[in-house]
């Protein structure tokens, strides 16, 4: 019996002179939700890679149910199901082929294999296209039968990869409505890599990654309470300057300068925006206050944007 279903310790790879992974050490609970977001170069494709046992890490460990993902590669393989970004299917097989080749894969056979396909099919509602060739399904239902395949064998463990690429937020919706309800039947636990910020929002919990640095990591209500309050931006024409104005004028006032505009982390973002349109009212073109996001804790964490590109890590 294992306290974690994945722990990560000190885990370093770089690719040359490029670190992608720098000293990351973080622990999935059975049956959690995890999510590993970032923007691209971050290093979370990566970290996915690492724990599938596709790379070994340069320093540091991984494990899954306590096996280690170099030494125990073979077996550590059988606890988990993947999903690629990439496609991983035969298009130009059936849905029902396609499963049946996976399972035999996973050393089914027989009766069992043919209750294990039925099963799937029935768990993400592909029962009725069974007989359908895959290249004929949307590209919401390819995603449906990439997550039957790697629940054949029925894993503790199921790692997706940007799972909801190419997907239109009803068919999003539609995939992790399958991903909860495998959770619920079996305590399956799930980590998927995203840069989507809603729907790293709805896991238990998330790592934040930036530039190979683990920043953040908790449930996403403990972390946008790290921020202290709302935030305030503000639109001017030369934020650099008024930023400096701002400091001069109110000391009390930390601001900082993103994508060209004014961010402030305030407990009373009301007031202060009312204190800042009285003393600087020509100069401000506009100030919206928002709750925090965890896009609000990724530039409070990393000091950019998280659309902005990450430099220095390669993957």
């Amino acid at each position: 019996m294992h306290d974690a279903m994945i722990a990560v310790k000190d885990v370093t790879y770089s690719y040359g002179e490029r670190t992608a992974l720098d000293g990351v050490s973080f622990d999935v609970a059975s049956g959690e939700a995890f999510a590993l977001l970032g923007p691209n170069g971050s290093g979370k494709t990566t970290l996915f890679r690492i724990l599938c046992t596709l790379l070994a890490p340069q320093r540091g460990s991984a494990s899954i149910d306590g096996l280690d993902v170099v030494r125990d590669r073979a077996a550590a393989r059988t606890r988990m199901g993947v999903v690629f970004q990439s496609p991983s299917l035969d298009i130009h097989l059936t849905v029902r082929e396609n499963l049946i080749h996976a399972g035999q894969l996973y050393g089914l056979r027989g009766a069992t294999l043919k209750t294990r396909v039925a099963a799937s099919l029935d768990g993400v509602n592909l029962s009725n296209r069974a007989s359908d060739r895959v290249k004929t399904l949307s590209g919401g239902l390819q995603r449906r039968v990439e997550l039957a395949k790697c629940l054949l064998h029925q894993p503790k463990l199921l790692i997706l990869d940007e799972p909801s690429t190419g997907l239109d937020p009803r068919a999003r919706d539609e995939f992790w409505a399958l991903l909860n309800q495998a959770r619920a039947e079996r305590n399956t636990t799930i980590i998927v890599t995203t840069h989507l910020l809603d729907e790293a929002d709805a896991c238990d919990r998330v790592a934040i990654f930036d530039r190979g640095k683990l920043v953040a990591c908790g449930s996403p209500d403990v972390l946008k309470q790290r921020i202290g309050g709302d935030c305030l931006t503000v639109a001017t024409a030369d934020a650099v300057a008024f930023t400096n104005e701002i400091a001069t004028r109110f000391s009390d006032i930390v601001c900082t300068t993103v994508n060209g505009a004014i961010r402030i982390e305030s407990e009373n973002a009301a007031g202060l925006a009312t204190k800042l349109l009285r003393e600087f009212g020509d100069r401000i073109q506009s100030v919206t206050i928002g709750r925090p996001t965890l896009h609000d804790v990724f530039i409070h964490e990393t000091g950019h944007r998280f659309d902005e590109a990450s430099e220095g890590a390669g993957e």
